[in-house]
């Protein structure tokens, strides 16, 4: 099937639209719910919702495997409408966002810790090369597709990114909105520095952890907003190319010195 066939096949998959659009209903009618614990608090969002009504579905008759199939190149539409959302915030804060100045480019070296710290952990515990796809990045949609297309999906490295992906949009918007609002708090450093460090890459992620901070400190919201924005743009754009060129192969070299085993 070419590209023009496969996009005739999404169109025509009216089933596909009523249950995506059933979905959205539903999750938005539940809407955000938000648990304080302490001085942070954990925010359950429509997106994850989201993601067990549609596992749940998988299961039954209503989602077939073609309607899955279907279905993937929705999220690409889904995550260009929500960079374009965050753009519309980003513009009237462009002063504030460069005089961050170089902090706002550097951020996302930061994502590269989960390589120095999490990997020897992961090797100490006895995984094999799934640690290398679990922990090169934060498993979000480009680094599961550079995984897949360097070692395949059924590869053990692709095992262990689609691992950290479902883990992470489960249990990522959970942890990031408790430890920004915790953080925030608790430490000396400006709400604003914890803003863009909520820009992780995931939208749900990025919007846990900012709508803590808004919380916490809403008479900087427009500032908060549009650093975690702005800073989750950055790392969509450019954390591909640091996976790609540093983390990958910093996490292949760490994972053969530490077994002595290139595979």
């Amino acid at each position: 099937m070419d590209g023009k066939e496969k996009l005739l096949s999404i169109i025509k998959d009216w089933r596909l639209h009523a249950i995506v659009l059933m979905t959205v209903l539903i999750t938005e009618y539940i809407g955000q719910i938000s648990i304080n614990i302490g001085p942070g608090a954990i925010l359950l969002l429509p997106m994850l919702y989201a993601l067990f009504i549609g596992l749940g579905l998988y299961f039954t008759p209503l989602v077939s495997e073609k309607r899955s199939i279907n279905s993937e190149p929705l999220i690409v539409i889904g995550v260009g409408v929500l960079i374009a959302k965050i753009g519309v915030v980003i513009g009237p804060q462009i002063q504030d966002l460069l005089a961050v100045g170089p902090a706002l480019l550097l951020q996302e070296l930061g994502n590269l810790g989960t390589i120095l710290i999490a990997l020897p952990v992961a090797i100490w515990l006895g995984m094999k090369r799934e640690s290398v796809g679990m922990t090169h990045s934060i498993g979000r949609e480009p680094n599961v597709g550079l995984i897949v297309d360097r070692y395949g999906f059924d590869s053990p490295e692709g095992r262990g990114v689609m691992t950290m992906y479902i883990f992470g949009t489960v249990f990522g918007a959970v942890f990031l909105g408790l430890i920004a609002g915790i953080l925030a708090t608790a430490t000396p450093l400006h709400p604003l520095s914890f803003a863009l460090a909520s820009g992780v890459g995931s939208g749900s992620m990025m919007a846990a952890g900012s709508g803590t901070l808004v919380a916490a400190y809403p008479e900087m919201e427009e500032q908060i907003v549009a650093l975690a924005g702005a800073s989750n743009l950055l790392s969509l754009a450019t954390g591909l190319y640091v996976s790609m060129f540093i983390g990958l192969p910093l996490a292949n070299k760490i994972y053969a010195v530490m077994t002595g085993n290139e595979k």
